[in-house]
């Protein structure tokens, strides 16, 4: 008798480790240029990829890198955290995109520190389809030629409502064949706000634009402390004939491009104050508003700048 009340005891002590999932996420994952994607991912035995990671990471967890690797391509589909200081944590892809975001209307996504390269023939950097916020910072993008509509070092195209920020960011030799380039903000539905602050985009087909052309409920992002230079269409660009699409420039110079600052559609505007448009083949193109301080000048034809309406405040 004594020993089936033994035996009871001990069944009772051990169910609950044994109905305990055998491989529970954790909220701080860890990869390596020498890890695999078979061990835990914990620091003292980490993955090799992003993608063996990413399943092995909690919601709102966060994946380090213990060293530089090259950590491959992801699709992120939850609230999540890429945070690598450490070397050179590479993204390196051909024919496909790099990083793409999935993820639910109110998940939070950070990217930090990431090397992103296409090598001439990957699809975009950073494609965003879905998510609440996504913040870009002290990344590198460059070498993404596909054909359109790709061939982007970041494409912002959510269906619903998002909120971005790129900050600390060098962006360059995006785009091929006339179409693609730095930074294009295209929602198909919803409404899409944004900071692009110190980010430099150089010799892309086009720098940074927003276009409400595919359907967007309005788009409107800030541009400072950049540089847009070299690119060769538009340096930024602001076109729609549908919902208002309006881009705020300040302090950022914009050179050596086609076209400096371009307006296209009468849904688009462009306001910009304390900036630098020189060297352009065309300086201003279509109904720029100027808060009055710019320097315009030095450009192949220089445009015209159009007064903020009350000018400076």
């Amino acid at each position: 008798m004594r020993r089936f009340a033994l035996l009871a005891l001990v069944i009772g002590i051990l169910s609950p480790l044994l109905a305990a999932p055998a491989h529970a996420q954790a909220t701080r994952t860890w990869v390596s240029g020498v890890g695999d994607d078979a061990n835990p991912c914990s620091r003292t035995a980490p993955c090799k990829t992003f993608a063996g990671s990413i399943s092995k990471t909690a919601a709102g967890g966060e994946i380090n890198c213990l060293d530089p690797g090259g950590f491959g391509a992801v699709t992120i589909t939850k609230s999540i955290t890429i945070s690598c200081e450490i070397g050179t944590a590479g993204v390196l892809v051909s024919g496909t995109n790099a990083i793409v975001v999935a993820a639910a209307t109110t998940d939070r996504i950070f990217l930090k520190g990431l090397d992103i390269e296409g090598l001439g023939t990957g699809l975009n950097g950073i494609k965003v389809l879905s998510a609440g916020l996504v913040q870009v910072e002290d990344c590198v993008i460059m070498g993404f030629n596909a054909s359109a509509p790709n061939g982007l070092a970041i494409q912002i195209v959510p269906s619903a409502n998002l909120k971005f920020v790129v900050t600390r960011t060098s962006i360059f030799s995006n785009g091929g064949g006339g179409t693609g380039g730095g930074i294009q903000i295209r929602p198909t539905g919803g409404a899409v706000t944004g900071t692009i602050d110190r980010v430099v985009a150089n010799g892309n087909v086009f720098g940074i634009a927003a276009d409400g052309s595919g359907g967007a409920a309005g788009i409107n992002v800030t541009v400072r402390d950049s540089t847009v230079n070299g690119n060769s269409a538009s340096g930024i660009v602001s076109v729609t004939t549908g919902a208002g699409t309006g881009i705020m420039v300040a302090n950022t110079t914009v050179a050596n491009n086609a076209v400096g600052v371009q307006v296209s559609g009468s849904a688009a505007f462009l306001r910009i104050g304390q900036s630098q448009i020189t060297g352009n083949g065309t300086g201003v193109s279509g109904n720029v508003l100027s808060y009055g301080n710019n320097q315009l000048n030095g450009n192949g034809v220089d445009g015209t700048l159009m007064a903020v309406p009350g000018g400076l405040h």
